[in-house]
C-alpha cells in the first residue's frame, strides 16, 4: 500500500514540475516587446477598403484571408457562361489580413485563384472534362497580369452531377503554363486529377 502511495505522489510531483517548467518556457517575456519584434506595414503592402492607416509602432497580427475579386469574377464568369450558359466562375484573392488592435485591417494579396463550376450528366466523361478545362484555362491565363493580385494561384474545376456526386480538381496556373498548354481531353484531365 505504501509503495502504491509513493508512486502516486511521484507521478503527481512529476506532473506538477512539468507543468511549471512548461509555463516558464512558454510564458512571454518582457524582452519580446523590443522594437526589433514589431511588425510594420510598408508602402508595398496593398490596402483594400476605404480606411486610412496611419503609421504606428503597435504593429498588427497577420491572419490568412480570402477576399472576393468582383471585377475579375464578372469578367471570367461572363466568358465561361458564353461557352456554356449553365457554367459559372468566380475569382478570389488569397493572402493575409493585417489586423490592428483598434480593429482596422489591411489585406495583402499573395495570389489570385479561380473557381469554375460545370453541371454534368456523366462523371466518367474525362475527355469532355479535359476539353472544357482546355477552353477555360486560356481565358484565365490571358487576363493581363496587372489585373491579378499577387502570384498566379490555381483554377479549381467542379464537375457536378448533383450535390452528392461531383469531381473537384485544382490546376495550379503556373504548372499549366509550364507543362499543360499543349494538352487537351483525357491527357489534361489526368495531369491534374492525379497530382504528383
Amino acid at each position: 500500500m505504501k509503495h502504491k502511495r509513493n508512486w502516486i505522489i511521484a507521478i503527481i510531483l512529476s506532473a506538477a514540475a512539468g507543468f511549471v517548467a512548461l509555463q516558464n518556457v512558454t510564458a512571454p517575456t518582457h524582452d519580446a516587446a523590443t522594437p526589433d519584434a514589431v511588425i510594420t506595414i510598408t508602402a508595398e503592402t496593398p490596402l483594400t477598403g476605404s480606411q486610412t492607416i496611419t503609421p504606428t509602432d503597435e504593429g498588427c497580427a497577420y491572419v490568412w484571408g480570402y477576399h472576393d475579386a468582383p471585377e475579375l469574377t464578372e469578367k471570367v464568369d461572363a466568358a465561361v457562361r458564353a461557352m456554356n450558359e449553365q457554367a459559372s466562375a468566380r475569382a478570389s484573392l488569397f493572402g493575409e489580413d493585417c489586423i490592428f488592435a483598434d480593429g482596422q485591417s489591411t489585406f495583402g494579396a499573395m495570389e489570385t485563384d479561380f473557381y469554375v463550376r460545370l453541371p454534368v450528366a456523366d462523371l466518367t466523361a474525362e475527355a469532355a472534362f479535359g476539353d472544357w478545362m482546355a477552353q477555360v484555362l486560356p481565358i484565365i491565363t490571358q487576363i493581363p497580369r496587372e489585373q491579378m493580385q499577387g502570384n498566379y494561384g490555381f483554377v479549381e474545376f467542379w464537375f457536378e452531377k448533383n450535390d452528392a456526386e461531383f469531381i473537384i480538381l485544382r490546376v495550379p496556373i503556373q504548372r499549366y503554363l509550364d507543362e499543360g498548354r499543349d494538352k487537351t481531353g483525357p491527357d489534361l484531365f489526368h495531369m491534374f486529377i492525379n497530382p504528383p
